[in-house]
């Protein structure tokens, strides 16, 4: 596997995202206040 897939996400402010991200690199998420990093990056991911 050379990447990581999120389907139909839904958490917090996530409505339904999708995302590819690939493996073996440092990934950034960045954003305004309330836009769901956290929820992406602790309760998804």
């Amino acid at each position: 596997m050379d990447k990581i897939e999120v389907r139909g996400a839904r958490t917090h402010n996530l409505k339904n995202i999708n995302l590819t991200i690939p493996r073996d690199k440092l990934i950034v998420i960045t954003g305004l206040s309330g836009s769901g990093k956290s929820s992406l990056a602790f309760d998804t991911l």
